[in-house]
């Protein structure tokens, strides 16, 4: 049993993370554990590798993902946000040598190779450019002659303008969605509401109309022409699964579905396990975005409030999307199911922004007549 006087590091970690948060990561890890064995082995057949070498190295990408999580977790928010402006400029500075120098994919050039690995500056450019954006925010709302509103908006339009370049318009909308739920957050006016729904509007309507890979994956989940093999292969897998699906090992359709083990996981989670199980996921992902809403509601230090509703509100929208397109709801977008889906890249970026989470919604000590407690979240503070 522990000590309250027992003033240990981990100790004090312990006794001040939020666990419902901690245990909602475990879980996630744990489901991508499993499905690693459920949706890879085929995959990696049909490519010619050895049957568990996608196994192999997701379980390899788990122990340092865990060790970023708990280490970003120790992290106050000072520290939070240097090494946040450190992760975003270093991730912005990779993804212009991406551009030029990238691996190009399926069309796209979103990954760099350092020293023999394949690097997504992206999915590292997300967390960080949430904190920084919070904290922008909050400057202004703490003094409203710092333009933090106005600099937080050039700091989107540079990484949207980033990200439509590569091209990848499922980020850019994520990115998006995320940084208008903070300004509104933050105390957007009516006026841009209108003016950015405008402009949101007006973005997708001209990604449509001049980018020809855009425009190919609209029409072909409007009219169901083209190449749909993948969803429409998808969503017979999940059709198949029922409610308690066809058991561990059993599923055959994610044997021909070409993206099983990333972007169409869910689906063999439907097929293997079933629908009880898939909203067994979904409800883990409920959990973490519903209790970081109710803790930020409850904050009153701004950079912190807005903080935690903007990195659970990106992890709601990634996961939002990749399940959509499971069951056909969205265009085909290419994004993984946060710490379920095989990717290096994905999961040590979720793993950071899952120790920024965990960081921020730590008790914090009082000290009252020469005695610490640790209280709930403390009065306003002026962000450093």
């Amino acid at each position: 049993m522990q000590r309250r006087s027992d003033r240990r590091p981990v100790t004090e970690w312990w006794r001040t993370v939020d666990r419902w948060f901690l245990f909602g990561f475990i879980a996630l890890i744990g489901f991508g554990i499993v499905l690693s064995f459920a949706a890879s082995p085929d995959v990696a057949d049909r490519i010619g590798l050895d049957t568990f070498h996608f196994v192999e190295r997701h379980a390899m990408f788990i122990v340092p993902a865990v060790a970023v999580m708990i280490g970003v977790s120790f992290l106050d928010d000072r520290q939070m946000r240097r090494v946040a402006l450190v992760v975003l400029l270093g991730a912005m500075a990779l993804m212009v040598l991406a551009l030029f120098f990238g691996l190009e994919v399926k069309g796209s050039r979103r990954w760099v190779r350092i020293a023999g690995v394949s690097v997504q500056p992206s999915e590292f450019a997300k967390p960080a450019f949430v904190i920084i954006c919070a904290w922008l925010f909050a400057e202004h709302l703490r003094r409203p002659d710092i333009p933090g509103n106005l600099l937080a908006g050039v700091l989107f339009a540079a990484i949207a303008a980033l990200l439509v370049a590569q091209p990848d318009l499922g980020q850019t909308v994520l990115v998006a969605g995320t940084w208008g739920a903070m300004f509104f957050m933050a105390g957007m006016s009516w006026l841009w509401i209108v003016v950015l729904g405008g402009i949101g509007v007006a973005g997708l309507v001209g990604a449509y109309l001049m980018l020809p890979h855009v425009a190919n994956r609209i029409d072909e989940f409007f009219t169901g022409a083209g190449d749909t093999f993948q969803v429409d292969t998808g969503r017979e897998a999940i059709v198949r699964g029922g409610w308690f699906g066809q058991g561990p090992g059993e599923g055959t359709i994610k044997r021909i579905l070409p993206d099983s083990h990333t972007d169409f996981v869910f689906a063999v989670l439907a097929e293997e396990y079933g629908i009880v199980l898939c909203m067994v996921l979904v409800g883990v992902f409920a959990l973490i975005v519903l209790r970081g809403l109710m803790r930020s509601f409850r904050e009153e230090d701004h950079f912190r409030r807005l903080a935690v509703s903007g990195l659970v509100t990106l992890i709601g929208l990634q996961s939002m999307i990749n399940i959509m397109v499971n069951l056909q709801l969205l265009p085909a977008k290419g994004m993984t199911l946060p710490f379920v889906s095989y990717g290096g890249s994905s999961m040590i970026a979720v793993a950071i922004t899952a120790g920024f989470i965990l960081a921020l919604t730590r008790r914090r000590p009082e000290t009252r007549f020469g005695h610490v407690r640790f209280a709930a979240p403390a009065p306003m503070q002026a962000a450093q």
